[in-house]
């Protein structure tokens, strides 16, 4: 009768049955044996390719393996329940696909940021929109067109293949006001603080660009 894999050393196990222990029993110690067997490969992956275009300074080498961990964590473990092992190898082959796509959107995300900032450090303080606060009924009312206005410009998006995250970005952003760091951190976005960053500087310029253009509103009665 087979051993069962609980009982058995997470170092003899292959990486189907080590795969399959680790999202049925989530013990330590087999997600471990993950990370030793599996991180070596990952971060090669990616020192490879940050070479290419820059120093894979090893901060930013560690920032982009724990991307690439969240990545596989994601929607409960959505990438690695789905991956089919067609042979025992499959998975080192999947891993660097993982690892390659969490280092190019680093890579876009800093790109982005440099096009659309002018230089690398802007904040989003610097490039954010200035929406009036409530503080009164036609404070209110100037506020909610205003916001109106953006929804309406995001709606025009929606042909996007990321529209909706990317509309839950903007106003996680604005509205609930909460951090990139804290909404990279939200389980259904998948993308790094940087990625965040990317993605609020681009809607924000495109809804910035929108409102220098909208007409004057009349606040008062007369004409």
């Amino acid at each position: 009768m087979p051993q069962p894999l609980l009982k058995m050393d997470p170092c003899k196990l292959s990486a189907q049955e080590l795969v399959q222990l680790c999202l049925e029993s989530g013990d330590e110690a087999v997600w471990t044996e993950f990370v030793r067997r599996f991180q070596p490969l990952i971060a090669g992956v990616i020192i490879k390719r940050l070479r290419r275009r820059m120093k894979p300074l090893p901060n930013a080498v560690d920032d982009l393996v724990q991307d690439t961990y969240v990545k596989l964590c994601t929607n409960n473990f959505k990438a690695l329940r789905s991956f089919n092992f067609q042979h025992e190898n499959a998975l080192f082959g999947f891993l660097k696909v993982v690892a390659l796509n969490v280092v190019e959107d680093y890579l876009r995300s800093r790109y982005n940021k440099k096009h659309w900032s002018g230089h690398e450090d802007e904040d989003l303080e610097t490039a954010g929109l200035t929406i009036p606060a409530s503080t009164g009924s036609s404070d209110e009312a100037e506020r909610e067109a205003i916001l109106g206005e953006i929804q309406q410009f995001l709606a025009t998006q929606a042909a996007e293949p990321n529209y909706i995250r990317d509309c839950a970005i903007f106003w996680l952003y604005y509205r609930q006001g909460l951090t990139a760091k804290a909404i990279a951190q939200l389980p259904d976005i998948g993308l790094t603080v940087k990625g965040v960053e990317s993605t609020l500087f681009r809607l924000t310029r495109l809804v910035k660009d929108i409102l220098t253009k909208r007409p004057l509103r009349r606040t008062g009665s007369g004409g």
